[in-house]
């Protein structure tokens, strides 16, 4: 299981060995080659306006030796991440999931930018997925694309709504990043058992942690922009 070391502000998933990497994340974003995939708890506080947020995040990460890492933000208490694990016909996939929703948005218009004093903590879903199937990048890129289909599905399947009443599809700052071994599997759509495996992955850590956030707040999600986290 691609289980995590959870010790806060940090919650760090290894991978064992280097992996080529497929993100945007706001740290080593691309197709990178990277062994670690990070979490940094934050909160709006730690991010005033007008601050040099690139130049901070790689501070902090040298500060922990995390400076080779894939890393992600998110103001979600990542105490509460959820891993999954789908095997489908030889192939296994692994998810790591923190899901906050203060923050949720659907398609079409833009949320206002002002927060409401009762709106839920802000957060976002952040994902990291491990592949046992080496892939080049175009499938990689089509393996991202089913991962971020599964979010989106199961962030509906949720029921959350935006206080417009449009069902939500996840938030305006989710990030994904995918790893996989070095390998030339050219195929990774919903007709193949690793587009099967991502999907089931995807959506059983991301239905929980939507489960979870639910628990807390309710099905309505008054977060807004400004919570960018």
């Amino acid at each position: 299981m691609l289980a995590p070391r959870l010790t806060r502000p940090w919650l760090v998933a290894d991978l064992g060995a280097p992996h080529r990497v497929l993100s945007f994340a706001p740290h080593n974003p691309g197709f990178v080659t990277a062994q670690t995939l990070v979490w940094r708890e934050v909160k709006n506080a730690d991010l005033p306006e007008g601050m040099d947020f690139s130049a901070w995040f790689a501070g902090e990460l040298a500060r922990a030796g995390l400076s080779a890492s894939v890393a992600m933000l998110t103001a979600r208490d990542i105490g509460t991440w959820r891993a999954a694990r789908a095997e489908v016909g030889g192939v296994t996939v692994e998810c790591l999931a923190t899901v906050g929703l203060g923050n949720a948005e659907a398609l079409g218009p833009r949320r206002p930018t002002r927060r409401p004093e009762t709106a839920p903590a802000p957060g976002t879903i952040n994902i990291a997925l491990r592949l046992s199937e080496g892939l080049t990048d175009t499938a990689l890129l089509e393996a991202l694309s089913i991962a971020a289909s599964a979010r989106a599905a199961t962030v509906l399947a949720s029921g959350v709504t935006l206080a417009d009443g449009r069902a939500a599809l996840g938030t305006g700052t989710d990030c994904l990043a995918l790893a996989a071994p070095a390998g030339e599997g050219a195929f990774a759509g919903l007709h193949t058992a690793l587009g099967e495996a991502i999907g089931r992955a995807v959506s059983a850590a991301v239905g929980q942690g939507c489960a979870d956030w639910v628990a807390e707040n309710g099905l309505r999600a008054d977060g807004y922009p400004e919570d960018l986290i």
